[in-house]
């Protein structure tokens, strides 16, 4: 008897052991994915550069809240800019529809998991269709629904969903990462441009004094005081500085043209305006190296995308599994249509298909092969993007140090040279040096104010590509409101 039970037993074996091994398998089919490891210092490169007094203390850059960094710049016309940008730059809108496409196409993803329920109706009208080969027409009429659902026992399904919802994370990131480029883009435009104002106001004072001095020694050649070689110098500085300021109106007007497409407007139709340079110059702690990682959109877009493509390769490795499903289908068939909702007219059916391909020329296998590549691509992305945000940490870091260096001598190089000009002027009308000097003093000078001008807009420049960097701004208030005590949880941060 037990003999005979056993004999009993090994079909149902035969068929129950292979597919519980495939289920085994199918839940070892793909591992969890691990994103690089980086051994993060516990500060950047430029923090222990720094000179001793020169960083204050700031929480972590993750406990920070972002908000609208650009407003500690306290300009309202750049406020104004950067909230106009937000509303129609094409580069974010684009960004935005990518997003939606996204979400979409994980929403499809995901209902591939629910059951599918249809209705259907309709009429065949044949001729010797029927089981006996009639040749006299005949009408069939139905009306049902139909059902199915495809048992996701190895996970197909619900990777290629988590993919789709990745994927669409990562397009989130993305977006953010488009924001900040764009409003950080309009930060450095505009700030540009009043930089030009600035160098232009200069350079025309300067062509006001020079035509002042031109006047003078017009005055003095006509009463033989000095030869017309004296005025020719003149009216030579007078022209190169003419050119200088025109030079300059033109790279205002590209400036002014670009901030016209950064903001969704006609370049024709848009208009800045000229003002005083008077945009506060904000401090922005860099905080810990790790906060990068969590903080940069486009890191965390690197990230999902890891992610997705980590899940594509289970999605390939079980098609190597056979795809289940139950099917089902109900309603009414009748040859006459009067008939069709009769009791007698019903008609149902359910059942249940397995789908196991077993040759495919190695379609499977290149699958998991192409989803593989894919990993590996977007892990060496990923890997790119770490250490291609420490460099633009470290180049704003080095840059923002290099610069308040260079201002502080640079202020030193004016003042020098602006008591050149003032003691060569008194000189040069006593007769006790020549015009050359005095002409070598004055351009001396505005060499060293224009330049000044441009080591400021450089550490504008490098701010707003230290906030980039770091993946958005911070709140000043709770940047200086910083407990002390709490040396863990603080960084050494400018």
């Amino acid at each position: 008897m037990n003999a005979r039970n056993e004999t009993r037993a090994r079909p149902w074996r035969a068929a129950v052991l292979p597919l519980l091994a495939a289920l085994v398998l199918a839940g070892c089919a793909t591992a969890p994915a691990e994103l690089p490891s980086f051994a993060l210092p516990a500060q950047f490169k430029e923090q222990a550069a720094a000179p001793e007094g020169s960083w204050t203390r700031a929480q972590p850059a993750e406990a920070q809240p972002r908000g609208d960094w650009w407003r500690s710049f306290e300009d309202p016309v750049l406020d104004r800019l950067i909230e106009r940008a937000d509303a129609r730059n094409n580069s974010i809108q684009a960004a935005a529809a990518r997003l939606a496409e996204a979400r979409a196409l994980a929403r499809s993803a995901d209902a591939d998991r629910a059951p599918q329920i249809g209705l259907a109706a309709g009429g065949v009208r044949s001729a010797g269709l029927d089981r006996n080969l009639s040749p006299r027409p005949s009408t069939l009429v139905t009306a049902g629904f139909d059902f199915s659902y495809e048992l996701d026992l190895f996970g197909k399904l619900s990777r290629a969903s988590e993919a789709a919802q990745l994927d669409a994370d990562a397009r989130a990131g993305l977006l953010q990462s488009t924001r900040l480029l764009v409003q950080a883009e309009v930060a450095q435009t505009y700030l540009a441009l009043r930089a030009v104002d600035a160098e232009r106001a200069l350079v025309r004072d300067t062509v006001e004094a020079y035509r002042d001095t031109l006047k003078l020694t017009q005055s003095r050649e006509r009463a033989g005081d000095v030869a017309e070689l004296d005025v020719v110098r003149v009216e030579t500085e007078v022209a190169s500085n003419e050119s200088d300021a025109m030079t300059l109106d033109r790279r205002r007007a590209e400036l002014e043209h670009a901030l016209a497409v950064l903001v969704g407007d006609l370049a024709s139709d848009f208009d800045v305006g000229t003002g005083d340079w008077s945009t506060a110059l904000p401090t922005i702690p860099p905080g810990v190296p790790a906060t990068v990682l969590t903080r940069r959109p486009d890191i965390a877009a690197a990230q999902k995308s890891v992610l997705a493509a980590q899940a594509r390769v289970g999605v390939a490795q079980a098609a190597w599994f056979p795809d289940i499903a139950l099917t089902g289908g109900g309603g009414y068939a009748s040859a006459d249509i009067g008939d069709l909702l009769k009791w007698s007219a019903r008609s149902w059916g359910i059942g249940a298909l397995l789908a196991l391909p077993v040759f495919d020329g190695g379609r499977r296998e290149a699958g998991v092969q192409s989803a593989s590549a894919q990993l590996d691509g977007a892990l060496s992305s990923y890997r790119t993007q770490v250490l291609v945000a420490f460099k633009e940490v470290e180049d704003q870091l080095s840059s923002l140090r290099i610069l308040a260096q260079q201002s502080g001598v640079q202020a030193k190089a004016v003042s020098s040279a602006t008591r050149a000009t003032t003691l060569s002027d008194s000189r040069y009308r006593n007769g006790m040096i020549s015009q050359l000097d005095l002409l070598d003093a004055r351009r001396s000078e505005l060499q060293n104010r224009r330049q000044a001008l441009q080591v400021k807009s450089a550490q504008y420049q490098a701010t707003v590509g230290m906030i980039r960097a770091l993946g958005g701004g911070w709140d000043a208030q709770a940047v200086a409101l910083a407990p002390a005590g709490d040396r863990q949880a603080q960084v050494a941060a400018r």
